[in-house]
């Protein structure tokens, strides 16, 4: 799933526009008084979630009347802080922008429309059933209309690449406009510098570095407009010292539509902010704002890199990861969905969702590639996967068979025909045959198919044959709690 083509300022990065706060009184408080300014700024992000939340509940729906903001005062505090902002960045302004008021029922109508324009319904059903397949998505969840909520109400401005125009909410004060001006008013000069639109679907149909390139897209965004919040200070982003941007989010989980979202939503929105925030100060060290344009010429190949800015300094690239063509194999009742790669934070994700972040996160940032291909049954609309995944060394390997094989029994509760061996994993559901097997660095997974069809695939993948049941007295599996776990465990 990704976001909209549309650079907009939700309710997460509107940083502090209520609650009337000084914000630059706030910065150098914050740098006297708590000794680095993120502190500060970790107070600001929970009062604008919490507000955020006394303003949207329990009317988060019904459109909030409009304050009197002039068009021309608007106008006038836009061209400040869109000065401010090219002073900040180094970017000029090389035409003149388009700046409006909307209101909520046109955000509402622009989201509809953003999501038409980026992607049509049939790809939208797509990116759905394949987070559905991973088990980040319930059965049968309705992203369009959930995703058409949740931005309306926390959308607080937004820059649209394609109009080159900049919009922000007609109900909000206009001194409590500027930290979303910066953000919003930062995508514009890079519009006009980089054609961001342009650049983002460059990655495509790679999701994973389309995720990366957003995830730099709005981290210098932010980057940007806390730079502008620290204005006067002497401080910046790119010269502070490295710190976990979760500090920032305050409790999320608080506001009205994200306390309904899954987690992989949450996650979805929040990681090109902050993580990318964390990658931008990193990628522009040592020269700051002047290495802007050398990111956009070089942009990160991967969520990995994003997550680790190291890789992305030394050039280290993920492998090349393929899948045979199996279309042949399944026959007319079958249509292949979507094929892609999930990357670092995709598995992240995955493995997040059964075994727990602890466990997870040593195991995801094994990840050196991965492919993916998602099928579905016409007639009955059951869902087939294929993942191959290549894994940093053997001994990870072993460690996400195990550690796969839980979280394999634990998504699919009803097994039978439970069948074990060192490197190879089975049992049938009553959608179908799930395996799992790992050799050397490379794992492969079919949730929905038979024997005979991994077999087939993991001969063509060069994984080799799978041992036979009646080899040796089969093992049943029935808890992942057991000691056949722990050994890849021990790799952890």
């Amino acid at each position: 799933m990704r976001k909209f083509a549309g650079r907009m300022t939700t309710g997460i990065e509107g940083i502090c526009y209520s609650q009337k706060m000084d914000l630059k009184k706030l910065a150098k408080f914050a740098i006297r008084g708590f000794g680095h300014p993120l502190k500060g700024l970790a107070l600001c992000f929970f009062l604008l979630v919490s507000s955020l939340s006394a303003q949207q509940s329990p009317s988060a729906r019904s459109a909030p009347p409009p304050v009197a903001n002039s068009q021309a005062d608007f106008v006038r505090a836009a061209d400040e802080v869109l000065h401010d902002m090219s002073e900040i960045t180094g970017l000029s302004l090389v035409s003149p922008l388009k700046k409006t008021l909307r209101s909520r029922d046109e955000i509402r109508a622009y989201v509809i429309r953003q999501m038409d324009e980026d992607k049509d319904a049939a790809q939208r059903y797509a990116d759905a059933k394949s987070a559905e397949a991973f088990g980040l998505l319930p059965r049968n969840f309705d992203l369009d209309s959930f995703m058409v909520e949740l931005l309306t109400e926390q959308i607080a401005g937004l820059y649209d690449p394609k109009a080159h125009e900049f919009y922000i909410a007609n109900w909000i004060p206009l001194n409590d406009q500027r930290m979303v001006m910066a953000h919003e008013l930062t995508h514009a000069l890079q519009d006009q510098h980089f054609k961001i639109e342009t650049w983002l679907k460059a990655a495509r149909p790679n999701d994973d570095a389309e995720l990366a390139r957003e995830a730099f897209l709005e981290g210098s965004a932010t980057a940007a407009m806390v730079d502008y919040l620290l204005e006067g200070t002497g401080k910046s982003v790119v010269n502070m010292p490295e710190f976990d941007p979760s500090i920032l989010t305050g409790d999320l989980g608080s506001t009205p539509s994200l306390q309904k979202a899954p987690p992989f939503i949450k996650d979805t929105l929040v990681f090109p902010y902050f993580s990318g925030m964390t990658f931008t100060a990193a990628a522009l060290k040592p020269d700051g704002w002047s290495s802007l344009a050398k990111v956009f010429s070089n942009p990160p190949a991967s969520t990995q890199q994003i997550m680790h800015p190291g890789l992305y300094k030394s050039g280290y690239v993920p492998a090349r990861v393929t899948l045979p063509s199996i279309e042949n194999k399944l026959g007319k009742e079958w249509k292949k969905l979507d094929e892609s790669l999930l990357g670092e934070f995709g598995w992240l994700e995955v493995l997040k969702q059964y075994l727990g972040e602890a466990r997870a996160k040593p195991l995801a940032a094994a990840w050196e590639g991965d492919r993916y291909q998602l099928f579905e049954n016409q007639p009955s609309k059951r869902l087939l996967l294929v993942v191959r995944l290549h894994l940093a060394n053997p001994d990870q390997a072993a460690t996400f068979f195990g550690l796969y094989s839980e979280l394999l029994q634990k998504k699919h509760p009803q097994q039978s025909n439970v069948f074990r061996r060192p490197d190879f994993f089975s049992f049938d559901t009553p959608d179908g045959g799930v395996f799992l097997r790992c050799a050397q660095q490379d794992c492969l997974v079919l949730e929905g198919g038979d024997r005979s069809l991994f077999l087939e695939i993991s001969k063509q993948a060069g994984l080799g044959s799978l041992p036979e049941p009646d080899q040796k007295p089969g093992v049943t599996v029935t808890s992942a709690a057991g000691s056949l776990f722990e050994r890849q465990r021990s790799f952890l």
